[in-house]
């Protein structure tokens, strides 16, 4: 009776320890760093979308306007709580400033970082630590404005990305391609170095030359990364060559080496200008031309798909929704146009002569899309667009806007802030 009475209690005993056990198991993945709810950084996602799915506030109302005290290159960053950031470039005091976007943008934190690589916006994983990058090193900070980690790079980082399993994507200007450990600052495999003979102690070097795309900065704008298929898409401007060509690297996790250089691609005429945008299912990479054309490269090996004549130069990059509706990007002389993709052709579906889109437009659902164009002989307004007909919704102009507009981002709570270079920042909150 005893060794029964002995069989049942081990039995009761295993029944009790073992969901315990199955429920002590490792959850670290709920704290692997992940793109924020928010505007994660400049054009929105790592896939350089400009998109998001939640349908987008159609009326607005102007809550608050402040300053940086200095100039702007990207556009802000927005969190996954109530905070943005914003990467200024400023004569002394702070330029790395995060704020209260529901408290009329008081200052959370502020610190200052090396000048000199304004043409990159911060980027806010999950929990809102930020990462941004300065000339020669990568850094991230918690919520606080102490220093989570900083390490050397070659060059000026652009825009960083996240990639799966809280790993981070630097791309630096001067073309050194890295994958960092998001939360402990390491370098996860091996760099990729796509310019040969760089000294490693200029990082400075070239970098007047990114924000108008020329010769001496070799990768003058963000890197796209689909985590569909691992693909990452790049501009890169060769020394000695005529024109920059796209290069398309593939991410391999948990393989060696961890990046590849896959094809190198000149189908595009003249060059790429300003980033590539990748589309949903990551097949696709869409770019402007400085052929005047907007083009579609397969991701496979970078051959063109198609290309559709713009009549104009788009400066900035164009916004692509998930179900393939692309919104030209922006800039002097632009026309807002909007190209569908048939998978062999793209097909313009409408133009709007009379706006002139100076930013890339931003698109919010299927019926919301903002953009910021001139308002008047001066002035600069924030437009309410439907994105299927174009037509416009609303209009709020900007009070006292110089320079040029460096973005419109959107919230998880559906406010929209936009920037100037000039370093007015504006905030919205849906009325």
């Amino acid at each position: 009776m005893s060794r029964r009475l002995t069989v049942l209690a081990v039995s009761v005993l295993t029944a009790l320890i073992t969901p315990t056990l199955a429920a002590c198991q490792n959850t670290d993945s709920w704290v692997e760093a992940k793109a924020a709810d928010g505007w994660a950084a400049q054009y929105g996602d790592a896939a350089n979308t400009s998109y998001e799915p939640t349908a987008g506030a159609d009326t607005l109302r102007l809550e608050w306007v402040r300053s940086v005290k200095g100039d702007l290159g990207a556009a802000v960053a927005l969190g996954s709580g109530d905070y943005l950031a914003v990467n200024a470039q400023t004569s002394a005091g702070c330029s790395l400033m995060v704020w209260e976007t529901n408290n009329k943008a008081r200052q959370r934190w502020c610190t200052r970082l090396v000048q000199g690589g304004g043409m990159s916006s911060p980027l806010f994983d999950g929990i809102d630590n930020v990462y941004i990058g300065q000339p020669g090193a990568m850094l991230s900070f918690p919520t606080t404005q102490w220093i989570r980690w900083r390490q050397p790079v070659i060059g000026m980082p652009t825009t960083p990305r996240i990639l799966d399993s809280g790993h981070l994507l630097v791309v630096t200007h001067l073309g050194q391609v890295l994958v960092f450990d998001a939360h402990r600052g390491v370098v996860v495999g091996t760099p990729l170095d796509l310019v040969s003979g760089v000294d490693p102690k200029d990082s400075e070097r070239g970098l007047a030359d990114c924000q108008p795309a020329r010769p001496r900065c070799p990768v003058a704008a963000a890197p796209a990364f689909s985590a569909a298929t691992n693909v990452i898409v790049l501009s890169l401007w060769e020394p000695g060559a005529d024109a920059p060509v796209l290069v398309g690297l593939r991410y391999r996790p948990g393989q060696s080496p961890l990046l590849t250089r896959e094809w190198t691609s000149d189908a595009v005429g003249g060059g790429p200008l300003a980033s590539p945008v990748l589309s949903a299912d990551g097949t696709t990479v869409y770019v402007n031309g400085r052929d005047d054309r907007l083009w579609a490269l397969d991701t496979a090996d970078g051959t063109a798909k198609w290309s559709v004549p713009l009549d104009f130069l788009a400066q900035t990059p164009p916004s692509v929704s998930a179900d393939g509706l692309i919104v030209a990007g922006g800039g002097p002389g632009a026309k807002l146009t909007a190209i569908r993709d048939d998978g062999d052709r793209g097909e313009v579906q409408w133009t709007r002569d009379d706006v002139s889109p100076l930013s890339t437009s931003s698109q919010a659902g299927a019926e919301v899309a903002y953009t910021v164009t001139r308002d008047g002989e001066d002035g600069q307004a924030l437009l309410v667009f439907d994105p299927s007909d174009g037509r416009t919704v609303n209009t709020y102009p900007l009070p006292k806007a110089s320079g040029w507009p460096v973005g419109v981002s959107i919230g998880h709570d559906r406010r929209v802030v936009t920037a100037t270079s000039d370093g007015l920042v504006y905030g919205f909150a849906p009325a």
